[in-house]
C-alpha cells in the first residue's frame, strides 16, 4: 500500500513540476547562430562579374529563434547572404523537420541580401557568370541546408519560457528611393550625385523599424527581432561581411550582451537603398556599413523603452504557393540575349536584359512559383514573407491592410524570384523591370495573397 501511495505521489508530482515547466498558453522561445562563412576563394554574390572571397571581414551567421506555444513550434530563420534560392529552402526545411519535427511550412526562411556573401547556385543563366557553377559554389550550395537547419537545432535546445514585447520606430535619413524623376521624363536608376536633371525620387521610403523582442521571465536578453526596408550593399569590396546588418547587431550586443541575438529582416526594398544622391560623399566602404549600422541600431534603443508588452496568443501559420506570369520574349530577344551572354565586355543594360530573357525562356511558359507565408502569434503580431526583391509600395501596401499591429515583411523569403515592382514601374522602366522574370502585375498577386492571409490568421487569433 505504501509503495502504491510512494508512486502515486511521484506520478503527481512530475505532472506537476511538468505543469509548472511549460503552462497552458506560455510562449517559450530560443535563439541560436551559426556560422556560414565561405572558404577562401569563393566566389562572391551581387555583382555582373566574378570576385573571389579574399578574406573575412565579419562573419555571416545563419540566425535562428524558435517559438513555442502550446506545443506549436515555429522558426524564424534569417541568413547573410544575398538570397535563398526555392532549392536550399525546401531541402533546410526537410532537415530541419527530422532534426526538431517543427513542420516546414512553420519555418521562413529569409536572407539579408548582403553583397558581400558568397554565391549561391540558382539554377539562372546568370550562375556562370557569378561563379556559381564553380566547384566553390556548388560545395558551399551543397553544405548550406545542414547549417541552416543545425541553427534551428540549437535554437530548439535553448526553449525557455519568454515574455514578448514590440515597437516600431522611425528612421528617415538612411534609406532613399533610388528611382527618379528627371527633367527629361525619363525615370532614372541611381542617377549621379547631385546631377542637376533630378526632379524628384518617383516613389516613396519606408521609415518604420519594427522592433520585436523576446526575453526570459527573469528579464534575460533572448532575441531582438529588427525590420527595415533597405538594401545591405554598402560594404563593397571582395571581403566577407554581413554588412550593416552585421554593424547593427554588434552595437545592440554592445548594449544587451553578446548572449541576446539579432536577426535583421530586410522590409520591401527593391527600389530602396542608402544612396543619398544630395551628399556627395562617397557611400561604398565598411565605415559606411558601420555607420549606418549604428544610426539603425540607434533608432532600435530609442525603442526599448516604448516596447509594448504582448499577450502570447496562439501561434500559427498559413503559406500559398501564387503562380506569378512570366514577361513575354521573343526569338529575336532570345538570339540576342545568347549573344550578349557570350561577350565578356558587354554594357551593364545589355546584360541585366540577356540574363533575364534567358532565365525566362528556360521555363518554358511556365510560371514562377512564389511562396508567400505568414506566421502569426497572437492577434498582434505577423511576420510575412515575401519571394523576391519587392518594391516598397508593395510591402506599404500589406501593412496599411494588416489586422495586426505589428507586421514585419521579410522580402527574399522562402525563395528568390528577383526584382518584383509594382504595376506603374512598368512603364517607367529602367533597372528593375529590365531585370524582372515576372510580369507586370505579379506584385499586386502578392499582396492579395499576403493581405488574405493576414486577415484568415487575424480571425483565428482571437
Amino acid at each position: 500500500m505504501k509503495r502504491i501511495m510512494f508512486i502515486a505521489w511521484m506520478f503527481a508530482a512530475f505532472v506537476g513540476s511538468s505543469a509548472a515547466a511549460t503552462r497552458a498558453g506560455e510562449l517559450r522561445a530560443g535563439a541560436a547562430a551559426v556560422a556560414i562563412n565561405p572558404p577562401r576563394g569563393t566566389p562572391l554574390a551581387g555583382y555582373y562579374h566574378p570576385r573571389g572571397a579574399e578574406d573575412v571581414l565579419d562573419d555571416l551567421y545563419a540566425k535562428a529563434v524558435v517559438l513555442d506555444n502550446d506545443g506549436v513550434k515555429a522558426a524564424l530563420v534569417v541568413c547573410d547572404l544575398i538570397s535563398l534560392p526555392r532549392h536550399t529552402v525546401l531541402a533546410a526545411r526537410e532537415r530541419i523537420e527530422k532534426e526538431t519535427g517543427i513542420p516546414g511550412k512553420n519555418v521562413m526562411l529569409s536572407a539579408t541580401h548582403s553583397h558581400t556573401g558568397p554565391v549561391i547556385v540558382r539554377e539562372s543563366a546568370k550562375d556562370r557568370l557569378e561563379g556559381a557553377t564553380s566547384e566553390p559554389g556548388v560545395r558551399y550550395t551543397a553544405e548550406l541546408p545542414a547549417l541552416i537547419a543545425r541553427s534551428v537545432a540549437e535554437a530548439d535546445k535553448k526553449l525557455c519560457p519568454a515574455r514578448v514585447a514590440a515597437a516600431i520606430g522611425q528612421e528617415e535619413s538612411l534609406s532613399f528611393n533610388r528611382r527618379f524623376w528627371m527633367k527629361d521624363g525619363t525615370v532614372s536608376w541611381n542617377p549621379p550625385k547631385q546631377d542637376p536633371k533630378i526632379i524628384r525620387p518617383a516613389g516613396p521610403i519606408d521609415p518604420e523599424v519594427g522592433v520585436i523582442y523576446l526575453e526570459s521571465l527573469d528579464g534575460k536578453p533572448l532575441v531582438t527581432y529588427v525590420n527595415f526596408a533597405m538594401h545591405p550593399d554598402t560594404t563593397g569590396g571582395s571581403r566577407v561581411s554581413a554588412d550593416y546588418p552585421g554593424a547593427l547587431a554588434r552595437r545592440l550586443a554592445d548594449y544587451k550582451g553578446e548572449a541576446m541575438l539579432t536577426l535583421f529582416a530586410n522590409g520591401a526594398c527593391g527600389n530602396i537603398n542608402h544612396r543619398n544622391v544630395h551628399w556627395p560623399a562617397p557611400q561604398t566602404s565598411p565605415a559606411e556599413a558601420k555607420r549606418i549600422g549604428t544610426i539603425l541600431a540607434g533608432d532600435v534603443l530609442k525603442t526599448y523603452p516604448r516596447l509594448k508588452p504582448l499577450q502570447a496568443g496562439p501561434l500559427r501559420a498559413e503559406s500559398e504557393l501564387v503562380q506569378l506570369p512570366l514577361p513575354k520574349v521573343t526569338a529575336e530577344e532570345i538570339e540576342e540575349a545568347r549573344r550578349v551572354g557570350r561577350q565578356a565586355d558587354a554594357k551593364f543594360m545589355d546584360k541585366v536584359k540577356a540574363f533575364k530573357v534567358l532565365d525566362v525562356a528556360a521555363r518554358q511558359g511556365k510560371p514562377l512559383e512564389a511562396e508567400v507565408q505568414v506566421i502569426a502569434l497572437g492577434d498582434c503580431v505577423a511576420w510575412v514573407s515575401l519571394p523576391g526583391e519587392v518594391f516598397v509600395e508593395l510591402g506599404l501596401s500589406i501593412k496599411k491592410a494588416s489586422p495586426f499591429s505589428f507586421t514585419m515583411i521579410a522580402e527574399l523569403a522562402n525563395g528568390s524570384v528577383g526584382y518584383v515592382p509594382n504595376k506603374p514601374a512598368y512603364v517607367e522602366g529602367n533597372y528593375e523591370v529590365l531585370s524582372a522574370r515576372c510580369a507586370e502585375g505579379s506584385g499586386e498577386m502578392l499582396v492579395t495573397s499576403a493581405v488574405k492571409m493576414l486577415e484568415d490568421l487575424h480571425r483565428q487569433g482571437r
